[in-house]
């Protein structure tokens, strides 16, 4: 039985070395790729022990132009309501705060590149406290908390970063899970957006990624393992 879904929007948007984390642990993953019909229906039959939904350059709001965003987030509000793991990263935990009844809208400003998160107290005494290097954002949207999320994480563009819902389900708005490998696919496919995006360019992203891929993923690693056992247990 396929113990991991991950709903991927686009190709390179994946899980990373969070992957390896998983294939570690003897866990099997199973891509389900958005966009290829009936996308409940292809989870489903898997019965996930754990549920990741991915990121992606389309919005929570953008429905009516990509209906699947529908299914998805019946997906996490049946999940939700069992308390079955369920993480969500960029879009997937905008999905997530709009399935459980929250705003989702423009941030002030987009917030592209790397950037440390400042953890709450929750923030510093959950998983998370294992990233003290900046990590990887790319995203034009924020989102309120919904009804009995935890605030785990802020920066000065989006304050909420990270939130919790119980034990099981965790939002992240940033990325953790980007080897510094994979950046030159993040580059290219976001190649318009970065050129529309004033004082972003693609060597300062490329330099930082040097700068920092590696301890993020000595400490991305530590902290989806933390976030794993109490996920699951």
């Amino acid at each position: 039985m396929t113990e991991v879904v991950a709903i991927r929007h686009v190709s390179f948007e994946d899980l990373g070395f969070f992957e390896q984390v998983l294939k570690e642990r003897g866990i099997d993953v199973t891509y389900v790729d958005a966009g290829q019909g009936r996308i409940r229906e292809r989870v489903e039959r898997h019965s996930p022990q754990l549920l990741v939904i991915l990121g992606g350059p389309i919005g929570a709001g953008d429905t009516a132009q990509y209906p699947f965003l529908e299914e998805e987030m019946a997906l996490i509000r049946a999940r939700s309501s069992r308390d079955r793991p369920l993480l969500g990263i960029c879009l997937g935990a905008q999905l997530i705060a709009a399935a459980l009844g929250a705003r989702v809208y423009p941030a002030r400003e987009k917030e592209i590149g790397w950037r440390e998160v400042e953890l709450s107290e929750a923030g510093a005494a959950s998983p998370l406290a294992e990233l003290s290097t900046p990590v990887l954002h790319w995203h034009g949207d924020t989102f309120d908390l919904p009804v009995g999320a935890v605030h785990l994480a802020s920066t000065e563009v989006c304050r909420n970063q990270a939130f919790a819902v119980g034990r099981r389900t965790l939002g992240l708005q940033f990325h953790a899970e980007v080897p510094g490998a994979a950046i030159e696919s993040w580059l290219i496919g976001h190649s318009y957006e970065i050129s529309q995006s004033p004082g972003i360019s693609v060597n300062e992203i490329r330099a930082r990624t040097l700068e920092h891929a590696c301890q993020l993923e000595r400490e991305g690693r530590k902290f989806f393992g933390r976030w794993l056992d109490e996920a699951l247990a």
